[in-house]
């Protein structure tokens, strides 16, 4: 997915993004058969910063109200063409989550999140993770899938090979320190990390918990 960063990933997504589900369609087939499991229990006002060109938002129970963010216009003009197949209230807003100036405080109960973080820069991820805080509920939860470097001696090394051309082609890392940053959020508190195929995608789970005594 699409990510925040500046005017360097906007100039990157201006091209990318014409071509991004042509070039994802292989993970993608994968990727479907995840996103109704990591969706199934969230519920409410949910905000999925990144959104990208919208592979999620099939898979969102009717009774939410998805806001959708994404640096790249281009992503967002391929997410409005898939709102034909999905069953609950959506609105897409060009948006960088380092600021998400659209996004009133206090408002959701969900952060949901696919690939986005690995796609940001690490000095950026402190700045994205304060207004994830801010714009959440007190006890709203969140959800993150990001890639990383696998365990797994052989993926790792499969990773390494292709890691300049993901980087070139997406911007994305499998090195970013997106834990890391959210253990050092004091607003966000994670509360279950587990892998995906190849121990290589990382689900994280947390609370917000501002103005509580979690």
């Amino acid at each position: 997915m699409s990510s925040p960063g500046g005017d360097p990933l906007r100039a990157k997504y201006a091209i990318t993004g014409r071509f991004y589900d042509v070039l994802d369609y292989p993970f993608e087939r994968m990727y479907r058969r995840w996103r109704p499991q990591l969706l199934q229990d969230v519920r409410g006002e949910v905000l999925e910063p990144g959104v990208g060109t919208g592979h999620n938002l099939e898979f969102y129970h009717p009774s939410v109200h998805v806001t959708g963010v994404d640096l790249s216009p281009v992503m967002l003009r391929q997410a409005q063409a898939k709102l034909g197949h999905v069953h609950c209230a959506v609105d897409l807003r060009v948006d960088d989550a380092t600021r998400l100036d659209s996004v009133p405080s206090d408002h959701f109960d969900w952060i949901f999140s696919t690939f986005m973080c690995c796609v940001m820069p690490d000095e950026l991820q402190p700045k994205a993770l304060k207004q994830f805080a801010r714009v959440l509920k007190p006890g709203g939860r969140f959800r993150l899938l990001e890639v990383v470097y696998s365990s797994e001696p052989e993926i790792r090394k499969w990773q390494e090979r292709i890691s300049t051309l993901v980087e070139r082609i997406y911007g994305a890392r499998f090195d970013r320190e997106t834990l890391h940053h959210l253990e050092q959020e004091p607003s966000l508190r994670v509360t279950a990390t587990r892998y995906l195929k190849w121990e290589s995608y990382l689900i994280i789970d947390g609370v917000c918990t501002k103005n509580s005594q979690q």
